[in-house]
């Protein structure tokens, strides 16, 4: 499992021209990716080190400062482009997998207590952002 936060002043998805889901006020931007052995314990591992991940201004996490958290799908976190000019895709687990594990983890993380906002899962989505640094940072739990 791998998913790239970014620290953002506001962020939006929308589908079809319709917003979806929003941040309007300062939070995370998770985009989240699935491998094809992630399982319960990497959802519970990401969820808990994306809310307590001290990244926000004065070094505050945003389980500190109760702020929301959006989260997008996005499996080209494991596209391959070591090789030609086509990135593969067979690292990334299908959606029939990642999909429940997507879901798990927004749920993880309202169960914490995190605001979540989503994306739509398989959806072409445009995403807008502000990032506030600009602060990324790329977590990666293996699968058990």
């Amino acid at each position: 499992m791998r998913a790239v936060v970014q620290r953002v002043l506001s962020a939006s998805v929308r589908v079809d021209g319709e917003v979806v889901g929003a941040l309007d006020d300062p939070g995370l931007l998770v985009y989240l990716g699935i491998t094809h052995d992630d399982g319960p314990a990497d959802v519970a591992w990401m969820a808990r080190k994306t809310r307590d991940l001290r990244i926000l201004r004065d070094e505050q996490s945003a389980s500190d400062v109760g702020a929301p958290v959006l989260v997008v799908s996005q499996f080209t976190l494991y596209g391959d482009a070591r090789k030609g000019r086509r990135p593969t895709w067979t690292a990334a687990a299908p959606g029939p997998v990642s999909e429940p594990l997507y879901d798990a983890f927004c749920t993880e993380l309202e169960r914490l207590g995190t605001h979540v906002e989503r994306g739509v899962f398989g959806a072409m989505m445009e995403v807008s952002s502000v990032n506030d640094g600009p602060f990324t940072v790329l977590l990666e739990k293996g699968g058990e």
